[in-house]
């Protein structure tokens, strides 16, 4: 846990950013279901997977995590092909949902202390809880995409 924080204070921020993380990723769900076809809604998450890896370009850049570059800019080299995968395959786009979850909770649980794997700086920071959020989207998602594979896979046979 970061300084300055109590353990309970902390623990609501956590829920609460759970409980919002859940709340964007079935809005997003039910947004691409009503306007995008399967095949449409298959590439978007391929997509949006790279756009969410490329966020720890942009703290880098914000918090000038110089150190961070090298270890984000290959994160984001993986989740781009990981993505480039997923627009034909709905599996991968699966294991990139999967993947990417704890990528975000990691960055969370070393910036809060609670381990002490990486060297200070060698990954970029992250506002408060916003790994817990993203952990919660991912796993959301990684759970709708496999729902959907089956819908995904019949529409790209049919084209």
């Amino acid at each position: 846990m970061g300084p300055g924080y109590s353990t309970l204070g902390f623990v609501v921020i956590v829920v609460l950013y759970v409980v919002i993380g859940l709340l964007a990723a079935t809005g997003c769900v039910t947004v691409s279901r009503r306007f995008l076809g399967p095949r449409a809604e298959q590439v978007f998450y391929a997509v949006f997977l790279v756009v969410i890896a490329a966020f720890y370009l942009a703290f880098a850049a914000h918090f000038r995590s110089a150190m961070a570059w090298r270890l984000e800019s290959a994160a984001v080299v993986a989740f781009f092909a990981i993505g480039l995968a997923g627009a034909r395959l709905p599996v991968a786009l699966v294991v990139g949902y999967l993947l990417h979850g704890p990528w975000d909770l990691l960055h969370e649980l070393v910036q809060q202390g609670a381990i002490s794997a990486f060297e200070p700086g060698q990954l970029t920071a992250v506002p408060l809880a916003y790994g817990f959020f993203c952990a919660a989207f991912d796993l959301f998602m990684a759970g709708y995409i496999y729902q959907r594979r089956g819908a995904w896979a019949a529409a790209s046979h049919a084209t």
